[in-house]
């Protein structure tokens, strides 16, 4: 019996990080990350295909595709995003999430964030989305008003900017490793922190469109549910853990592609 009462706290124990790793796949599958990282990847895809015009003349082919598929690999995107939310997240905020996002609302809201993000992709999409945020903007709107208090309780603008940035330099540290640029990675960032106020301007302008795009459907009660969870200790946990994740995969995913368009480039003067 001794033995017994021994073991069994060890064996409990030892259950925990499978219990812990299948709630954080509760909340994977609510926030239906998968189906984000495919529309982020079909939006990568996008990106390369202007890369290939604008600095390969068009001449990418096969291979460059192949290597385009290889970069977007959308399951991984989702796995550095759960590893981001595994260090993030404490037990409570998991279970916040859960209780949240398992709700109609929360369900409501995910699927919305995810046809906006695939809708947007389209340009004339984005300018009406652009328009509209111009026309309320500084106004006393109570549907901006709690998308704003959404914007401030993740940081937002700023996590997008650095997220935009880093991104940028590492696509430009990929071009440079390389061998298609001669600058050193002090003037690639001195070239990168120009764009500082340009590319806060333009993430503003985006980030507004995008959501009020995608909540044009809410209830203000509904919407204002949503931001009183952004605001808790759960909801700035997951958003910093979604921007770490997210950051971390754009990063990786840039520098591939500056490295894959070096390359190319390259093979072509050969």
């Amino acid at each position: 019996m001794m033995r017994a009462v021994l073991i069994a706290p060890l064996l409990w124990l030892l259950a925990l990080p499978a219990w812990a790793d299948a709630r954080m796949t509760v909340l994977v599958d609510l926030m239906e990350l998968r189906e984000a990282a495919a529309i982020l990847r079909d939006e990568g895809q996008i990106h390369a295909g202007t890369l290939n015009q604008d600095m390969l003349g068009g001449q990418g082919g096969p291979g460059w595709q192949m290597q385009v598929d290889t970069i977007y690999d959308s399951e991984r995107m989702v796995e550095m995003v759960r590893q981001a939310m595994e260090e993030r997240l404490e037990s409570a905020d998991l279970e916040a999430a859960i209780g949240f996002y398992s709700s109609d609302l929360g369900g409501r809201v995910i699927e919305l964030e995810n046809a906006a993000r695939a809708a947007i992709s389209d340009a004339e999409v984005e300018d009406a989305a652009r328009a509209r945020f111009a026309e309320i903007e500084g106004s006393d709107d109570p549907r901006l008003a709690q998308i704003t208090r959404l914007v401030d309780a993740a940081d937002m603008i700023d996590r997008n900017v650095t997220t935009a940035l880093n991104s940028n330099f590492q696509f430009l540290r990929g071009l440079l490793d390389g061998g298609a640029l001669s600058d050193s990675e002090e003037d690639l960032l001195a070239d990168v922190g120009t764009d500082v106020d340009a590319v806060t301007e333009d993430t503003t302008a985006w980030v507004y469109a995008y959501m009020l795009l995608a909540y044009h459907p809410l209830e203000e009660a509904e919407l204002a549910r949503y931001a009183d969870f952004a605001e808790t200790e759960a909801g700035r946990a997951l958003n910093q853990a979604l921007f770490d994740g997210f950051g971390r995969a754009y990063e990786d995913i840039s520098y591939a592609l500056g490295r894959a368009v070096a390359l190319n480039m390259t093979a072509e003067e050969l």
